[in-house]
């Protein structure tokens, strides 16, 4: 009999605690919901605070001789930076680019607010029929030359030979530097006859053929020529447009010569 009332007793027990379980199941799903529901708000709201933050920060560095930041920061002073994501790399650089004195441009965004900004400038080798300045791939660009401090020599020539001017000058500049010599203006003709002027003063007549051997023929003369010459004299020009020989034009003594 005992037996049996702990069983009807167990019975009567069981809906209670099923109700209570189910009541604390649903109370627990519900609280992981809200919890869910919070967090994803959170979440949200967060990101949505980070898309719309400024770039604050606008940070420019690189090889820049000739172009200053300030040149940078006023050429993308209308660009809208308030928006880190929004912020169009591309259209920065285009911008940056299109200053006289850039070669190069690498722009990148630096999570969460920075701009960075690298740059490269052009490297003037010389100017180019006076307006212009070549660079080191022998391409002509226009730029204040004012910010140019140091000595460039002045290239001529027809349009388009821009290449082969620079080519000529490198080579012409390498072989002269052996007789301490230099060239401080390359002129090529229509008719691509060469002329250089020398930084003693000196001018050579090259023509359009054997430049190079011309070239050398006149650095093996050039000493006995100085040493031959008048007190009151000094070398004008050299024509070296001779299969073998060569000419020489004279000019008074200048109160100090070039060396």
């Amino acid at each position: 009999m005992s037996q049996r009332s702990e069983q009807l007793s167990l019975a009567e027990q069981t809906p209670e605690k099923l109700h209570w379980s189910f009541w604390f199941g649903v109370t627990f799903f519900v609280s992981v919901i809200v919890a869910l529901g919070a967090l994803s708000w959170f979440v949200i709201g967060k990101i949505s605070a980070e898309e719309t933050a400024p770039v604050t920060s606008v940070v420019i560095s690189g090889e820049m001789p000739y172009t200053k930041k300030a040149d940078i920061e006023q050429q993308i002073e209308s660009i809208a930076l308030n928006n880190f994501f929004n912020v169009d790399v591309n259209v920065v650089q285009q911008r940056v680019e299109s200053l006289p004195w850039v070669y190069s441009v690498s722009v990148r965004k630096q999570w969460p607010n920075e701009l960075k900004i690298y740059v490269v400038d052009q490297k003037p080798i010389a100017f180019w029929n006076g307006d212009f300045l070549l660079n080191e791939q022998g391409v002509a660009f226009q730029a204040d030359s004012e910010r140019i401090n140091h000595f460039l020599p002045s290239l001529y020539g027809p349009e388009g030979s821009e290449g082969i001017a620079l080519e000529n000058y490198r080579n012409f500049n390498g072989l002269l530097s052996y007789a301490n010599l230099a060239i401080d203006e390359l002129l090529l003709s229509e008719r691509y006859s060469w002329q250089l002027t020398l930084d003693d003063g000196v001018i050579l007549n090259l023509g359009r053929e054997n430049r190079v051997k011309r070239v050398q023929r006149f650095m093996d003369v050039y000493p006995k020529i100085k040493a031959n010459k008048q007190a009151d004299q000094q070398v004008k020009y050299v024509d070296l447009r001779y299969e073998t020989g060569l000419s020489v034009g004279w000019k008074p003594q200048m109160a100090k010569e070039r060396v």
